[in-house]
């Protein structure tokens, strides 16, 4: 069984930032697509970012959902088993419940519940 554990969640003022970290038991890890995925009450969730494996064919990819380019970034520590996501210049609608997941199923930007491992969830927190 995979195991997801979140960490780093918080509360910041707009425009600030925080920086989760997702540390995943066992040997999996390092070859596990992973993403982050962000849910608020009354929604579904949304798959926000994405990064493969280090070792896919033609390099590591990184996907953001639109209203978090060039402000998220979401990296891997294989050697630790560690997935990360940076969030500067947070604004309002950024305050959900983050969950670090694998074997998600996401056709669009908004993700399957209950399909693949996810991990207990990290409230962030933005006010302005």
């Amino acid at each position: 069984e995979v195991k997801l554990l979140e960490s780093g969640g918080g509360s910041a003022q707009a425009g600030g930032s925080i920086k989760l970290s997702c540390t995943v038991s066992g040997s999996y890890f390092p070859n596990a697509a992973m993403s982050w995925v962000r849910q608020v009450r009354g929604k579904g969730p949304e798959r926000v970012a994405f990064i493969s494996t280090a070792i896919r064919t033609g390099g590591m990819r990184m996907d953001y959902v639109d209203s978090v380019k060039g402000r998220f970034t979401i990296s891997r520590d294989d050697a630790n088993n560690t997935l990360y996501l940076q969030m500067n210049n947070l604004k309002s609608e950024d305050a959900a419940v983050y969950y670090c997941a694998t074997r998600v199923d996401c056709p669009g930007d908004y993700c399957t519940a209950g399909v693949g491992y996810w991990g207990q969830g990290t409230q962030v927190t933005v006010s302005s």
